[in-house]
């Protein structure tokens, strides 16, 4: 693994996660090299980032993106690779395909895809002996049929999704019209569960866990991603990510949606196996480093405060307040929480958000779809068959 002085890549650099990880392993005395296809990501800007490289679009030029990945290793020197964000798929693609000169912080792509599978990963939970909620594949529209009089009981999802994009929580029977599942794009009709709902953050080397965050998201970008976090702790939610964590031998970064209900037990919705916002409550950059990287002992979060992006409230929360009624709330939110782009020595970020959320808006104009999709449209993975 990667020691002091060594060159770690770190991709998805438009992502704030991507730029805490490199303040952080730069923190830790590595070289961060960052790569991504956007012009001006906002990690970029960091005085953390040694170098910058601009990539090929993975989910339209996989090949290109391949080949320039494996360029940039030998170029720079690099010895690990982390992703951050659905990019990982087509690294582990690129990693089964050709002989790499550098370690992948990542499983291979089969477990990478049954994790990432809405259906696939509510069965591997149930197969490591986890309770789950009842889960259903739609593949046709027969299938759709079938549960079409419970609607109201369910939430329905693409198998293939990220954001709750597309999500249709408790809809009436003839919001189902909308949807048609096949074998190329399958959904799920999962049981809602009301509770609270609970975000967690692993990172795991070989099956054992390393770093862990659970947090509520009291705020976020419509149904989806969250943009103002607040820590708890749960220990139901600590053994169910364990268990997964051990029964894949999981190596690398590891995300879940959880659901608590009333009486304590947890439950898992799904899998997103690449970083969150959970990992802005780690701010020792030594002991992250030495966990994740040299095999260290477990790190602990070592920030209480909530933490927030307050551009995304701004855009976001803001609106929904207005329209809610909860404007006492977002001003208190506001108050309270740390913005997650601040870093002692380091304000640059904070300025470039402009520029970068000048692009993702342009690609959102010119492809006529919404800031959030377009801020991830191309590496989204979408299945096999993508």
């Amino acid at each position: 693994m990667a020691a002091p002085g060594q060159t770690v890549l770190i991709t998805g650099a438009r992502a704030p996660v991507a730029l805490h990880l490199a303040r952080l392993l730069s923190g830790a005395g590595r070289r961060v090299i960052l790569a991504d296809t956007p012009a001006r990501p906002i990690a970029a800007a960091s005085k953390a980032c040694a170098r910058y490289h601009r990539l090929p679009p993975p989910r339209f030029e996989p090949q290109a993106y391949a080949e320039a990945i494996e360029a940039l290793i030998r170029e720079e020197g690099i010895e690990f690779v982390i992703p951050t964000c659905e990019e990982v798929f087509y690294l582990a693609l690129a990693w089964h395909r050709r002989i790499m000169p550098a370690l992948l912080f990542a499983p291979g792509i089969d477990v990478l895809a049954q994790v990432h599978n809405k259906h696939a990963f509510i069965r591997l939970a149930e197969r490591l002996g986890l309770a789950v909620p009842e889960t259903t594949l739609l593949s046709s529209c027969d299938d759709l049929e079938a549960v079409r009089s419970r609607s109201r009981d369910l939430v329905f999802k693409p198998v293939w999704s990220r954001f709750a994009s597309h999500v249709l929580v408790r809809p009436t029977p003839d919001f189902l019209d909308a949807i048609a599942p096949s074998p190329a794009m399958p959904w799920v009709a999962q049981r809602f569960i009301g509770g609270d709902e609970i975000s967690a953050y692993a990172v795991a080397r070989q099956g054992r866990l390393k770093a862990l965050a659970l947090y509520y998201s009291l705020y976020r970008a419509g149904k989806g991603a969250g943009i103002f976090f607040e820590p708890v702790e749960d220990r139901a939610a600590r053994e169910l990510v364990e268990r997964i964590v051990a029964g894949t031998g999981w190596t690398g970064q590891i995300s879940f949606d959880l659901m608590r209900e009333a009486d304590g037990k947890v439950l898992p919705l799904e899998c997103n196996p690449r970083a969150v916002s959970g990992l802005h409550f780690f701010r020792d950059p030594e002991g992250f480093a030495d966990a994740v990287l040299d095999d260290g002992p477990e790190v602990r979060p070592d920030v209480t405060s909530p933490q927030t992006v307050r551009l995304a409230m701004w855009i976001y929360g803001f609106p929904a307040a207005l329209r809610s009624g909860g404007l006492d709330r977002f001003r208190n939110a506001m108050r309270e929480g740390q913005e997650l782009l601040d870093w002692p020595g380091d304000p640059a970020p904070v300025k470039a958000q402009w520029p970068a959320l000048s692009e993702i808006a342009g690609v959102a104009y010119r492809q006529r779809i919404s800031l959030q999709a377009a801020s991830t449209r191309d590496i989204e993975w979408n299945g096999p068959d993508d």
